[in-house]
Order: structure tokens, then sequence, then C-alpha cells
């Protein structure tokens, strides 16, 4: 840890040797393979290559891009059903491919020019992208030019700086990096991780989320061909409004994936434990009615996490139908933020308490850092803690009470 960590990934993935459907059952047998080793991984701090090497070659990445263009034609209901599914196996894997999900969609899915039809390519043979764009320092985190700088040189740029978080970048053959030239534009620049003068550190220290590998990317003098920085503009990119929406919902489906994996861990808890509490009215705790209470509450918090997550990702996907139509999407996209908002609200606390009810069904021995239970609540305290949930609920009451839209950048 606190050492610079060099990309092991190629820079160009091959194609995936087995084209999946968007259908679970066609993941279901690989979601458990990896699930089968993710709380040793997290426990002992494996960063999870060979997880994400598997999803790659199976063309998870490539999920919503058209049958057409290599990928499984997913709508984001169905994106969002596999991400959860995931995410309840490993929450740290899925959410290295929140990033991913996020360029892809914005400057892969749909080419515009002859660059981005080469990172849809990249995508469809199983490529994932990373991004960069949050520094620590004095500023707001969102809604403002970085100070990671791009300067012109010859044809193209050069690019300096430092980014605070860069999740999911470590995996990644190819990554964004938010900048701006010296009179305030900013830009996306897409480049390849391995390109030389960049540096990606593995310091992430959080309580939770260990293994996304969300530590510090620096820039020192790197390289930047014209074609790959794109300028924001109003309908592109980071200049679409709500454009980080689907990026929000995808944490929060995260954590509705950690809500279903409490339930699984107490569920085998329940039933390979041969002792009982001391006052317990059966012997037996597997028929221990407090224990099986328990289990039913975890069961309805899954459960719902589940359903709203569902429900808003139904809303993403009528705006992005009418943006591909060509239509204005403004008021959808504007009605999926809100509804991707609402979910946080509710997700987060049915997640948080589930990783505390998990311990009901056990005795102190769940505590044991070898079995590594106490992950589920670490983890979605941490990735709930990206944003903070009373700033959403204050916005969504001033919408619904003043008619006051919500912020169209950043957090929503």
């Amino acid at each position: 840890m606190n050492k610079p960590v060099i990309p092991l990934p190629a820079e160009t993935a091959g194609a995936p040797a087995t084209r999946r459907s968007a259908d679970p059952a066609d993941w279901r047998a690989l979601f458990e393979q990896i699930g089968a080793g993710s709380s040793e991984r997290e426990r002992d701090r494996v960063l999870p290559f060979e997880a994400i090497g598997l999803l790659k070659e199976a063309g998870f990445g490539a999920l919503r891009l058209a049958p057409a263009n290599g990928g499984a034609g997913a709508t984001f209901r169905q994106t969002y059903k596999l991400a959860l599914d995931l995410a309840a196996a490993d929450a740290n894997v899925a959410h290295i491919f929140r990033n991913h999900f996020t360029v892809a969609e914005q400057y892969a899915r749909l080419p515009y020019d002859a660059k981005s039809k080469g990172w849809q390519a990249e995508v469809a043979a199983g490529a994932i992208f990373g991004l960069a764009s949050t520094e620590s320092g004095d500023k707001p985190a969102g809604g403002f030019a970085p100070d990671t700088r791009l300067d012109p040189e010859g044809d193209g740029f050069r690019l300096n700086g430092v980014k605070y978080y860069s999740t999911g970048t470590l995996f990644a053959e190819t990554m964004l990096i938010r900048a701006a030239t010296a009179d305030g534009r900013v830009a996306a620049v897409i480049i390849p991780t391995r390109r030389e003068g960049i540096e990606i550190v593995d310091d992430w220290d959080g309580a939770g989320q260990r293994l996304t590998a969300s530590g510090t990317t620096r820039y020192h003098n790197v390289r930047v061909e014209a074609d790959e920085a794109v300028f924001d503009s109003p309908g592109r990119g980071y200049g679409l409004a709500y454009s980080n929406t689907q990026a929000q919902l995808f944490l929060t489906t995260v954590v509705a994936g950690i809500t279903r994996g409490a339930l699984e861990d107490a569920i085998a808890l329940v039933k390979r434990r041969k002792r009982s509490f001391y006052y317990a009215p059966v012997p037996t705790p597997a028929d221990d009615p407090f224990l099986q209470q328990a289990v039913g509450q975890l069961a309805a918090n899954a459960f719902a996490a589940e359903a709203v997550i569902l429900a808003a990702a139904e809303t993403l996907d009528r705006a992005s139908d009418a943006r591909d139509r060509g239509e204005d999407a403004q008021a959808l996209a504007a009605e999926a933020a809100k509804a991707a908002a609402q979910a946080k609200l509710v997700v987060d606390d049915l997640a948080l308490r589930s990783g505390s009810l998990l311990f009901e069904t056990g005795g102190a021995s769940a505590t044991e850092r070898a079995v590594n239970l106490d992950r589920h609540w670490r983890n979605a305290r941490t990735i709930a803690s990206h944003n903070p949930s009373s700033y959403k609920a204050k916005a969504i009451g001033e919408l619904l009470v003043k008619g006051t839209p919500l912020p169209a950048k950043g957090f929503f």
C-alpha cells in the first residue's frame, strides 16, 4: 500500500471469448465464481484482477452496446439488474465498473466521430474505462473547472495534475481525466492508462470498498492528441444536463447488491450455527423464531432495495430512448435524476440497517475478522458517503414544494 502500482492490463483487450446476453441466467455461474472468494480477497487485500479479467472476457462492459456493435443491447434496467447481482457477489468488483459504464455511455455507445468509433471497438473487445475527476483541494467537489491543466502543444496538448479519486483506473485499458485549459475550457481527456507520464497509486485508505483502487493518479507532462480531448458542449458528455445520473444510480445499485449480500451471509450463518444463545427458545439456531425473524427482515430489505433500483433504472431508459430518437429528453432526464436521488435515500438506509441486523443472526464469533461479515456495513457506509443524503433530500423537497429544478450537474 502507498506505493505506485503499474497498470497490469494490456492496452487493448482481446475479443470476449463468449458473448453473453442480458439474461441474468447467462451470468449466474460467473458471478457465483467471483463471489466465492470475495470475502477473503477483501480481508487479505488481494486486488481482483482475475475477477475483472473474467468479466472483460465475458463482455460485461459491453452490455449497453448494440448487438451489431458487439454488445448485448441491454437496457438500463437489465444492466443495473446484472450490476446488482454482481455487487451481491462482490461489491468491490461491481463498483470498479461504475466509471466504465458512465464513460462508455457518453463517449462510445453512439459514436460521433472516428475516435469514438475506436473507443466503441475497444469496449466491444472487452476493454474497460477508468475515470479520474475529483481533486483534493478547497473547491467544492462538483461544477468547477479542475486544477488539472491541459496546455496546447503543437497539434495536441500536454496534461499535468493530480486526481484524488481514480476508481477502477488500475484495472482499465483507457481512462477519462477531467482537465481545463488556461482560459477555463473544460474537457474530458480520454487516453490509454499506460501512456508515458501517468502514475497510478493504490493508496485508497477508506473503511470500505478497499479493492476498488480508488486512489491517486498523477499526470506528468502527458501527451494528449487533439482528438483525445473532448471539450464540454451542451449536448455531449459532461455538457449534457443530468449526465451524472447514471453514475449516481450505479453507486446505489452496488449498495442494493450489498443488501442482498448481507442477506445471503445471514442465511448461511444461521444454517451453519450449532450453538445458540443462552436464553434461546429452542436448541437449534435454524429453528429459533427470533433468528428467522431477523432473516425475514433482511430479505424484505433486499427485495425493497432491488425494486427501487429497477424502478429508477426504467426512468433512465425512458430518457435514453428519447435521446436516441433525437427528441428533447430534458424533462425525462430530470425525472430520472429525481428517481435516482430518491433511490439513494431509501437504499442507503436499508443497506446500513441490514449490515447491522446481520449480526443479530450470530453471536460474538460473527464479529471475528476471519469471517469478515462487517464488510457489508463498511462497504455500504463508504459508498453512501460519496455524497450526502441530506443534500439530495433537501433538493427533492425544494423541487416538490417550490418547483426548484434539481441541479443538472454534479451529484444528480
